[in-house]
């Protein structure tokens, strides 16, 4: 992603365009289609310089959602996972045999202020659950101290249900130290199965782990606030994301 300034904005309720990317809601109601053209960074073993990627990714929903929750006890930050479940298929001339296909899942996030001022961190993942349902667990701390707990299902008819996370397992850290748990039920233990990403502050992984009593292979990630306000980490983002504040 590029950071961009005012001018490179354009957003309606069907549209929202930063820079030379853009993501649409499907003229058939059904998904959406993002058109991308960023610069990548340089990644180790991959290349040493700046490369441009674009394409084209189109989400298609299995289950939807229509219910936004509030994550602090005063609803200064919202979250809606609008597709709980969805397939992706991803074009582009820069991943070899052109794109790729599989699963998927799209959130919306939104907030009054900084995440650090009300939250220390939390961690978060979402899994497919047998053929058809989904699950996704919320575990954040409040700058308080305070905890915010979640478990949800969804069916593929959009229902949401409620259901008591079993008890937080701690995951091994990664090299920038990052801690993160996820819930697993007594007698088993989760099971980190790839290290997707490992920042300073935030973490993503793939997760085994056991949810009443059904094995789930989950996308995890975990956020230190903490670290997110470190002036120091603050000094470190423009080297992982180009800024472009001025167009």
């Amino acid at each position: 992603m590029t950071e961009r300034g005012r001018k490179s904005l354009l957003r309606t309720p069907q549209r929202l365009c930063i820079g030379n990317s853009r993501l649409d809601y499907a003229k058939d109601g059904d998904g959406l289609e993002i058109q991308f053209d960023e610069m990548a960074l340089p990644w180790p073993g991959q290349r040493l310089l700046p490369t441009r990627i674009s394409g084209a990714i189109r989400i298609e929903p299995e289950i939807r959602n229509h219910v936004v929750i509030e994550l602090d006890p005063h609803g200064h930050h919202r979250w809606w996972p609008v597709f709980p479940r969805a397939r992706i298929s991803v074009e582009s001339d820069f991943f070899p045999g052109g794109g790729w296909q599989g699963e998927a899942y799209h959130d919306f996030n939104a907030g009054d202020r900084p995440l650090e001022t009300d939250f220390d961190g939390w961690d978060w993942a979402r899994g497919q659950v047998g053929s058809e349902a989904a699950a996704i667990l919320y575990d954040a701390v409040l700058k308080d101290g305070r905890r915010r707990t979640l478990g949800l299902s969804f069916s593929t008819d959009g229902t949401a249900a409620d259901f008591t996370p079993p008890p937080r397992h701690p995951l091994p850290r990664g090299l920038w130290g990052v801690g993160g748990g996820i819930g697993c039920d007594a007698g088993a233990l989760p099971q980190l199965l790839c290290r997707l990403e490992d920042t300073p502050f935030y973490s993503r992984a793939l997760v085994r782990t056991s949810l009443e009593g059904v094995p789930v292979t989950m996308v995890h990630e975990a956020l230190n606030c903490r670290r997110l306000a470190n002036p120091m980490v603050r000094l470190m983002l423009p080297f992982r994301m180009p800024r472009r504040t001025s167009a």
